[in-house]
């Protein structure tokens, strides 16, 4: 770790990148409760997801050249700000479009809050990044490993409100945090103005940088098709109780966890590229493991030892395509961030449509989908090592 980076600072970082995955996450065990007292179906439930990931895109698309444009620190502030005020009116909906709406917001304000941290890591780590970048992951992963843990005993002692009351005491105080100890170490030149579509235009003319694009995309879409479908899967076709859910689901994130551990310790002598080549192989092996898995139905503890390891490859992936898109765009860190925010939300927030029209009651079409996103992460990368071999002059 450098020198220069308080793992106090680390932690404030992780902790405010934190409250996306707890947004997602912590209500993930409260879907079928929500729905009954709501009086609708899960599927509108589950549609809340796939809602906030899209806002959440949005969000970044807009707020990340602004991060450029006038700092990174007050959009940190407001941010969280606007996100703890929508987790508070969560805690006293009663009604599912309302619902709806104001995760929408969440989202959004949300974006605000962490489309600056990586900009921040890069200024901070230079040309080691990818470490800086595994070592927030790595302590961010907390947040994924203990939300549905959260989730489930908070609906143990109270309600499903409940759980929006907490995100929004914990956005409150991390807010307090950032406006009394988070800098801002990216200078914003004076007098420079707002870039947005000439800046989105900067970033994606870079041609070495588009295959690291479309292979965070392809990996993100990965990720939140299981997340999407993850309730179903185990609590409902698996029939496994909140409790054993969550535990399953802490072991996924753990092996996020561990990748990126792994990463941190052996990005700076391998290099970013070889470790997303190594998490692609993994992720090939372990994503046709689990299609088989469940094409012959072989149940629930194959499903759950080939998730573990594809978790791993797509934690190591993500990351070392995310590390090397921001080495590239030292003073357009924000644009870039908000290119690979809106593409990976914005794929997301296809996971959840995708596996409704693909609905058979069984765990077979998540595998596929995850499988195809892992094919194409594989497809973006050929793609960019063949774009990268010089043309033989006649």
């Amino acid at each position: 770790m450098s020198k220069t980076v308080s793992f106090g600072l680390l932690l404030l970082l992780a902790s405010i990148i934190a409250i996306t995955p707890l947004a997602i996450d912590m209500y993930l065990p409260a879907m079928p409760v929500m729905a009954t007292e709501l009086g609708t179906d899960i599927g509108l439930i589950q549609q809340s997801l796939s809602i906030y990931l899209a806002a959440y895109g949005i969000g970044m698309l807009v707020f990340g050249p602004l991060a450029d444009a006038i700092g990174r620190r007050p959009l940190a502030l407001g941010g969280l700000l606007f996100f703890s005020l929508a987790s508070f009116a969560l805690a006293f909906c009663q009604d599912a479009q309302w619902l709806l709406g104001l995760r929408a917001l969440q989202a959004f304000a949300g974006s605000a809050a962490t489309v600056v941290v990586p900009g921040i890591i890069r200024a901070l780590y230079q040309e080691n990044t990818a470490k800086g970048m595994s070592y927030v992951s790595m302590i961010m992963m907390m947040a994924p490993l203990i939300a549905p843990a959260i989730g489930s005993a908070v609906l143990w002692v109270g309600h499903w409100q409940d759980i929006f009351l907490v995100l929004a005491l914990y956005s409150a105080l991390i807010l307090l945090l950032t406006w009394r100890f988070l800098p801002d170490p990216v200078p914003v030149a004076k007098g420079r103005k707002l870039e947005f579509f000439s800046g989105y235009r900067f970033v994606f003319a870079n041609v070495a940088a588009r295959p690291q694009i479309a292979t965070s995309m392809f990996a993100s879409f990965a990720f939140f098709c299981f997340l999407t479908a993850v309730p179903f899967v185990y609590i409902e076709y698996y029939g496994v109780n909140e409790q054993l859910f969550s535990l399953l689901f802490a072991l996924n994130v753990g092996m996020l966890m561990l990748a990126n551990f792994c990463n941190s310790r052996c990005v700076g002598r391998f290099g970013p590229q070889r470790m997303l080549n190594l998490g692609l192989v993994l992720a090939l092996c372990s994503a046709s493991v689990l299609s088989l898995a469940n094409w012959f139905e072989l149940g629930l503890v194959f499903t759950v030892l080939s998730i573990a390891p594809l978790m791993a490859s797509l934690g190591l992936i993500a990351t070392n395509a995310d590390a090397m898109i921001l080495m590239r765009f030292p003073e357009h860190s924000g644009t870039a961030t908000a290119v690979i925010g809106t593409l990976r939300f914005g794929s997301g927030a296809l996971a959840g449509p995708l596996l409704a029209l693909a609905y058979t009651g069984t765990a077979l079409p998540f595998s596929l989908l995850m499988f195809f996103g892992v094919v194409l992460i594989a497809i973006s990368q050929f793609l960019g090592v063949h774009q990268g071999r010089p043309t033989k002059e006649a």
